[in-house]
């Protein structure tokens, strides 16, 4: 409980509750409307993240749909120690990976896939972009080229690059859906950076190059 002084008397405030817990509650007491209202307010974002980690639009729509349902059905689970979408992604990523399990027959696919943290191997410096992308393309076009590189990342940078830098889920809120150390995520994410501006460049080589041809 938060308190106020006042000319000598305390005065007791509850403390402010997120909209969204509001929404769980109603929705917790058999108020679907109220869990209607939470689906419109996060399915673009859910369906986004999907999309970018399983790759397929129908399998990002089965997801956001079976993410949403097994929320639903777990509502009780929800403690409220953090916030309702943060707890949304999580369930989300866990449906998407699995997704993915089914698509690959054999293999096993993880947030862990392909990603070291050791701390001591992280790249210090970020290089400016070099040519400069804006400079010589269209944003229609370089919003269709960020898509592809970004899907070229590992899974596990993907994830962690998609809910901090296009969704923007601060670094404790990333680290919370995903079950990771905030030092876990800050290397992967830089990691996923600079792999990104990498492919990017080596894109935009060979496109100069073809040009000048």
């Amino acid at each position: 409980m938060s308190t106020i002084q006042t000319q000598g008397t305390e005065e007791v405030q509850p403390e402010e509750v997120h909209p969204d817990v509001a929404l769980v509650n109603r929705a917790r007491e058999g108020d679907t409307a109220a869990y209607e209202k939470l689906v419109r307010q996060y399915d673009r974002q859910i369906f986004r993240i999907a999309q970018h980690i399983t790759q397929n639009r129908e399998d990002a729509e089965d997801v956001m749909q079976d993410a949403f349902l097994k929320a639903y059905e777990k509502l009780d689970q929800f403690q409220g120690n953090s916030k309702f979408y943060t707890w949304l992604v999580r369930i989300a990523v866990n449906e998407s990976l699995m997704r993915l399990r089914k698509r690959r027959t054999g293999k096993m696919v993880s947030i862990d896939e392909d990603v070291e943290t050791e701390e001591g191997s992280m790249p210090r410096d970020l290089a400016d972009w070099s040519p400069d992308p804006e400079a010589q393309y269209g944003q229609s076009e370089m919003a269709d080229i960020l898509r592809k590189t970004i899907q070229g990342l590992p899974p596990g940078f993907r994830v962690v690059f998609v809910l901090r830098d296009v969704d923007g889920l601060s670094t404790e809120e990333t680290a919370e859906s995903l079950g990771l150390s905030i030092p876990a995520v800050k290397s992967r994410l830089l990691r996923a950076r600079l792999q990104l501006r990498e492919r990017l460049s080596r894109y935009f080589r060979k496109n100069g190059k073809d040009g000048a041809k």
